[in-house]
């Protein structure tokens, strides 16, 4: 049933995806609705796997690759909901909905095997953990995007060759809002997922930091957002340079989110995790 719910998901977000890429060639306001209407379809599908896969194992699908990858696109589809309510930039989907395609495929290339739970992984504050976590990786893709526009748009605004993806992207200044925007939400759940990291580790572990690799990259991580943050809220870093530094923390976040479960050996790797990656 699961592997059912999954496939309806994957399908949708993939309709979906195609129709925000056309919307961005055509620019048909209802091939936008019809495909914001799948995808919203789509995101209910993942949410009743996400309720099926709890109310069989008992964890959140969150702990092998193939999961973690799954979750990570609903987290990103919810944050690009949210962003779209609030700022109401049809665009944002063209760029949003492709990666949580991929996302969704990488989920289901990912090789699975039998689920083998530890009974550490069952506490409340590894659930609030990975999911403020996760919730603050969503952000960060829509900080991501959004400077990918930015810098796409300023590029054509300095050439002064205004071209048919001028008129399909946003002002500079309302990328730039969503920009700013999607990084403090982001920094503050990146932020309560690190401290409740530590406060898990302690009561699993008996100690609040281990120096494992995954806890090092993710404290990297959120040194590089602060320094951004920091620059935006304080110095006042905007546009260019803030779109530029955007994304190479996001660099800095794929690696410490996929390389840190992958590459390291330590307590957070997706196979120390469970017996297994699958979902």
């Amino acid at each position: 049933m699961d592997q059912i719910l999954f496939t309806i998901a994957l399908i949708l977000m993939l309709v979906a995806s195609c129709g925000f890429v056309v919307f961005i060639i055509v620019q048909k306001k209802r091939i936008f609705m019809v495909s914001y209407r799948v995808l919203e379809v789509g995101f209910a599908f993942h949410t009743v796997f996400f309720f099926f896969f709890f109310s069989t194992l008992g964890i959140l699908p969150v702990l092998g690759l193939k999961s973690a990858l799954s979750s990570f696109a609903w987290f990103i589809t919810l944050a690009y909901f949210i962003f779209h309510k609030r700022f109401g930039l049809m665009v944002l989907g063209s760029f949003v909905t492709p990666f949580v395609a991929v996302m969704m495929i990488l989920s289901a290339m990912a090789p699975g095997t039998e689920l083998i739970i530890k009974p550490a992984l069952k506490s409340a504050w590894l659930w609030v953990h990975v999911l403020t976590v996760f919730a603050g990786d969503g952000m960060f893709v829509i900080t991501f995007m959004a400077s990918i526009m930015y810098l796409m748009q300023e590029r054509q605004i300095k050439k002064k060759f205004h071209g048919s993806i001028y008129s399909r992207l946003p002002s500079l200044e309302s990328l730039d809002a969503i920009n700013r925007s999607s990084l403090i939400y982001g920094f503050c759940f990146l932020t309560i997922g690190l401290i409740t990291g530590a406060l898990y580790a302690q009561f699993a572990m008996g100690s609040y930091w281990q120096w494992d690799p995954k806890e090092v990259w993710s404290m990297i991580t959120w040194l590089a957002y602060a320094v951004l943050l920091h620059g935006r809220l304080a110095v006042g870093w905007r546009g260019e340079k803030a779109a530029l530094l955007s994304i190479a923390c996001f660099i800095i976040l794929l690696f410490a989110f996929i390389g840190g479960g992958l590459l390291f050996s330590s307590y957070h790797s997706f196979s120390s995790l469970i017996g297994g990656t699958g979902l």
